[in-house]
C-alpha cells in the first residue's frame, strides 16, 4: 500500500507498506510538530489502519469481481476543499478499482453511490451504517478544512505564493498552429484563451491540458489555428493568461515578429 497527502498539488506526507512509517515530504512540515508532538506517529497509525481495512477492501473486491488471481489495484481518492473568500467547504470521497470508478460519497446526500453492480451490496451495507456516515461527515467536513488551513499556513511561503509566468508563442512552420504557452506559474488556478476584438474564441482553438513542472510550478497551452487568418488580421487577435492572485492579466499580441 501506498498513501500520500496532498495540499493543491504539492505532496506534504508519504507512508508505504515497505516502511510502515509517515514521513514530511516537504521541509516547512517540521512546524507541524511544534503544536502537536505526537503528530507523525498519530499519522501512522492512521495509514496502518488504512492498510488493514484496504486488504480487507481488496479481499471483498477480488471476490465481488470473480477474481482469484492476478495483480489488482484499489484506489481511494479523499479530501476536501475550502474557499478562503466565500468561507464554504466541501468534502469528496471516490473509489475506484483496476482504474474503474466503483462507488462514491455523496456529501450533499450522505450516501453511498455504487457505479458497478458489483458493489451494490456494499453500498446498502454502508448506507445503513449511521455511526461510519457520521464519521466521514466529520473527517471530511470538519477535521479536513482544518488539517488544511494549518498546512497553508505551516507552508504560506510556499503554497501561499503567488509566481508569474513566462508566457510565449510558439510555431512549427507557418501553416501550423500558433500555440500560447505559459510555464513557471503557481498557483495552478488559472485561465487561459485566445481573444480576437476583445471577444473569447471558441473555435479554432484547442486546450492542452495543465502540467506540473518539475520545481512545483505548471505549464499550460492554448493554441490558435492561423490557417484562415489573414496576416493583416493578426493583431486583432490576443492571448490572454489570467492567474489566481495576481490583480492584472498577462496579454501576448498575436505578432509573427514574437514567435
Amino acid at each position: 500500500m501506498m498513501a500520500v497527502v496532498m495540499v493543491d498539488g504539492v505532496i506534504t506526507e508519504h507512508y508505504d507498506s515497505r516502511t510502515k512509517v509517515t514521513v514530511a515530504k516537504q521541509a516547512w512540515m517540521d512546524a507541524v510538530t511544534h503544536k502537536e508532538p505526537d503528530y507523525w506517529e498519530k499519522q501512522t497509525n492512521f495509514w496502518q489502519g488504512q492498510e488493514h481495512f484496504g486488504n480487507i477492501n481488496m479481499a471483498i473486491l477480488k471476490d465481488r469481481f470473480n477474481q482469484s488471481h492476478g495483480i489488482h489495484v484499489f484506489q481511494v481518492l479523499h479530501g476536501c476543499e475550502y474557499n478562503d473568500d466565500s468561507v464554504s467547504k466541501s468534502g469528496f470521497n471516490h473509489h475506484s478499482y483496476d482504474g474503474d470508478d466503483t462507488l462514491f460519497l455523496d456529501m450533499e446526500n450522505r450516501r453511498w453511490i455504487w457505479l458497478q453492480s458489483q458493489l451494490e451490496a456494499t453500498v446498502r451495507k454502508w448506507n445503513l451504517n449511521e455511526g461510519w456516515l457520521e464519521f466521514m461527515d466529520l473527517r471530511l467536513l470538519e477535521e479536513c478544512p482544518q488539517r488544511l488551513c494549518k498546512m497553508l499556513e505551516y507552508g504560506k511561503s510556499v503554497l501561499q505564493r503567488i509566481q508569474r509566468p513566462l508566457v510565449a508563442l510558439l510555431q512549427t512552420q507557418p501553416s501550423a498552429p500558433v500555440t500560447c504557452h505559459a510555464t513557471g506559474f503557481y498557483p495552478n488556478i488559472v485561465d487561459m484563451f485566445w481573444m480576437r476584438d476583445g471577444e473569447q474564441l471558441h473555435d479554432h482553438v484547442t486546450h492542452d491540458q495543465l502540467l506540473p513542472n518539475h520545481d512545483g510550478t505548471f505549464q499550460l497551452s492554448v493554441c490558435l489555428n492561423v490557417s484562415a487568418v489573414p496576416p493583416e488580421d493578426w493583431h486583432r487577435y490576443a492571448c490572454i493568461f489570467r492567474l489566481e492572485g495576481l490583480p492584472d492579466k498577462i496579454i501576448t499580441t498575436l505578432d509573427a515578429a514574437k514567435i
